[in-house]
């Protein structure tokens, strides 16, 4: 492709990229990628940003749901004229993962026999993702991303690219995310990949085109969206009243189960199970120090500007865990969001994650904001949430403290 071709478009594009080896030693054949782009490559081809989504996310970063997308985009306000992925200077290219379910190969795209994968899909990793989308960048004509950006799996993804192409990426900004799964995510992952297997609609793997496990599926989304967020949260939202209506006392609802049973319905509406099921899987697996001595190694190998961000309330990729990263001696800085919200902070506290990357893409000091102390107990407003930031704590430094969730030393 040229980069007069290689433009923004209104709806989701979609290439052939080849056949893929698998770290499993497994081949991959005939795989497609899926993707959304903004602006507009230049001739030096150095302008191009990648977004990398979450889980149950996909390429469409921005804009209204359409035909393509049956979701508004995920993080609002990020790229357009003006925005801090401007338009006018970058060119943003945002993959749906590979996995999925939203155009890129996954279980419910045709195998070799014209049929949907299904439980033949083969087992992928983060890592096998990332070299998906290095295929697909090689398709694009993109050599080197100015910046890869990205929260939770997709912040998997934009260590693995970091470690994994070193030259290919200028910064990189993981964020409210970890450098290999913890045995708490891994623990939390468990039950929700029980309950879809032990549906009934699953046989095992292969239920197309029937709706499959959408009661399993359901009841995954409302165990992972409990760790989504954070207990005084849903305590000071929902407490124990009950759901409008319903009285608990007589077999009704409390309104944090309406609220959760909600989220749980609206995933299994437009995601697929098997898809779940292969894309937890890989973040059950993900470490960046497999086969490279540690993580400790892997995270040295980083020759990118490398900008941390952590929500301190994140109680499933703790702000332990991106301390971890920050000690690379590629960091630049560590960013505290700080948010009542839990690890969704980094998906609703757009003010200060979108500062953090449009700190990061400008090569500004990393800004240190105070967050505003809570009164009487209580969490106050979002909006009078600010961003803290310390400095990395360097490998070479032993036995130095590190921030805690509450952001004290």
């Amino acid at each position: 492709m040229t980069a007069d071709t290689v433009r923004s478009g209104s709806r989701r594009h979609t290439l052939p990229v080849g056949d893929l080896l698998l770290e499993s030693g497994e081949t991959l054949p005939g795989v497609r990628m899926a993707y959304e782009t903004w602006g507009r490559l230049n001739e030096a081809r150095d302008n191009a940003v990648l977004v990398l989504h979450a889980l149950t996310g996909d390429s469409h970063v921005e804009g209204p749901a359409g035909p393509d997308s049956p979701t508004p985009g995920w993080w609002p306000g990020l790229i357009g004229p003006g925005r801090v992925l401007d338009t006018d200077r970058y060119f943003v290219v945002a993959p749906n993962v590979l996995g999925g379910c939203r155009g890129t190969t996954g279980p419910s795209s045709p195998g070799p026999d014209g049929r949907p994968w299904g439980s033949l899909f083969p087992r992928v990793t983060v890592r096998d993702q990332v070299r998906a989308e290095a295929l697909l960048a090689d398709r694009l004509g993109i050599h080197a991303f100015a910046a890869v950006v990205g929260g939770s799996m997709g912040g998997m993804r934009v260590l693995e690219w970091a470690v994994t192409f070193p030259g290919r990426v200028r910064r990189c900004l993981p964020i409210a995310t970890s450098a290999v799964a913890s045995a708490d995510q891994i623990g939390w992952a468990t039950p929700q990949l029980f309950a879809i297997r032990q549906d009934p609609g699953y046989h095992g793997g292969d239920y197309y085109p029937g709706p499959g496990p959408r009661t399993g599926l359901q009841v995954a989304r409302q165990i992972a969206h409990a760790t989504y967020r954070t207990a005084d949260e849903l305590d000071d939202r929902f407490g124990t009243e009950p759901q409008k209506g319903e009285d608990p006392l007589a077999g009704g609802r409390f309104a944090v189960q309406s609220y959760l049973e909600h989220h749980g319905q609206k995933l299994a509406r437009r995601f697929d199970a098997n898809s779940y099921v292969a894309l937890t899987e890989s973040m059950n697996t993900h470490d960046i120090g497999r086969d490279r001595g540690g993580v400790e190694s892997a995270l040295r190998r980083i020759t990118a500007d490398l900008t941390v961000v952590v929500v301190d309330s994140d109680r499933l990729f703790t702000p332990a865990e991106g301390e971890r990263i920050a000690a690379s001696p590629a960091c630049r800085g560590l960013v505290t969001v700080s948010s009542r919200f839990g690890h969704d902070g980094f998906l609703i506290e757009t003010d200060q994650v979108f500062a953090a990357i449009g700190d990061a893409l400008e090569d500004r000091p990393v800004r240190g904001r105070i967050p505003v102390a809570a009164e009487e107990g209580h969490l106050p407003p979002t909006s009078e949430y600010r961003a803290e930031v310390r400095p990395a704590v360097p490998f070479s430094t032993p036995g130095r403290p590190v921030l805690n969730g509450t952001g004290l030393w």
